[in-house]
């Protein structure tokens, strides 16, 4: 992998993360932050190169992709600029703040010839691959049911987008994924507790094909870090936690907890990322998947709005 040169834009939340993992796998050429101090900071650590201007790095630097770590509602012009120069681009989720900039993004992704994908991080978790594959091998037969925790304190580094685009639609992906199809129906109440400027808790249902339900939760209200997931399925039901990724199987036999090794999910997904690039495929989370979770979320928004369910056809 170390033929492939990697930019990082935006180095101050999760950003500093892609920095380390990139470091570790040998590929980070630069970095790209408005802030100078912080920029030069992370510079001096990796021993890469540091800009503050998004359009300098990209004329100087020859890359073969670039990760963005921005603010949401900076996601569709800083992908916008780096799709037109033609570089494989790794959005952080969501993908855009509107499913209107979602889809222009697609597009532009299309017409670039690059590869475009999103950070759905859970996909790499060891708990949801043991649990992908246990539902794709009908270990516990037929999934019905999915239903999701993820519950912390507001750390108030979030502030231009709230609970269900920033967090919530962890759980919606993986909704998707686990189910391997597309919702009907989204029916969500919101509330908000610690800002009147954005929504910090939601509950959420999702109706599926067959009757085949989500129930997703979040907030940032509770002080303890929550991260779990239940799946009921027609012989057994799977629980898994996503921070130990513990994953527990128990049916009519008694209860199985394999032993997973550990492994950093972030590493996971950039280890991926790097090897579809060098490939030559699409990486796991397609361009569809961000603008459809998008979509999903702003179903949920509207439904707490009106009140009534959300129906949709993505």
């Amino acid at each position: 992998m170390n033929k492939f040169s990697v930019g990082v834009v935006g180095t101050g939340g999760w950003g500093k993360n892609h920095l380390r993992v990139f470091s570790e796998l040998g590929v980070l050429s630069c970095l790209c932050d408005i802030d100078q101090s912080r920029a030069t900071q992370w510079s001096q650590k990796y021993g890469c190169k540091a800009y503050t201007d998004l359009d300098k790095m990209l004329e100087t630097e020859h890359l073969d992709a670039v990760t963005i770590c921005v603010p949401t509602t900076l996601h569709f012009s800083v992908a916008s600029k780096v799709l037109k120069k033609k570089i494989n681009t790794f959005v952080e989720k969501p993908m855009t703040a509107t499913s209107a900039d979602g889809e222009k993004l697609v597009e532009l992704a299309k017409d670039s010839g690059v590869f475009l994908t999103v950070g759905f991080i859970e996909r790499f978790n060891q708990a949801v691959v043991e649990t992908k594959k246990a539902l794709k091998e009908k270990m516990l037969g037929e999934p019905l049911l999915l239903e999701f925790h993820r519950e912390n304190k507001w750390a108030g580094v979030i502030t231009d987008v709230g609970i269900v685009a920033d967090t919530t639609v962890h759980d919606i992906d993986t909704a998707r994924w686990l189910f391997d199809e597309e919702p009907k129906v989204v029916f969500a109440r919101l509330g908000k507790v610690l800002s009147d400027k954005r929504e910090d808790f939601a509950a959420m249902t999702l109706g599926f094909n067959g009757m085949k339900t989500a129930f997703i939760v979040s907030n940032w209200v509770t002080p303890k870090r929550l991260r779990q997931l239940t799946v009921v399925c027609t012989q057994g039901v799977i629980t898994l936690d996503f921070v130990s990724q513990e994953t527990r199987f128990d049916d009519d036999k008694g209860t199985r907890i394999p032993r997973l090794n550990f492994k950093e999910p972030l590493l996971e997904e950039m280890t991926a990322f790097l090897d579809a690039l060098k490939n030559g495929r699409q990486p796991l989370v397609r361009p569809k998947d961000g603008l459809n979770n998008t979509i999903i979320a702003e179903a949920a928004i509207a439904s707490n709005s009106t009140g009534t369910p959300i129906y949709l056809n993505i």
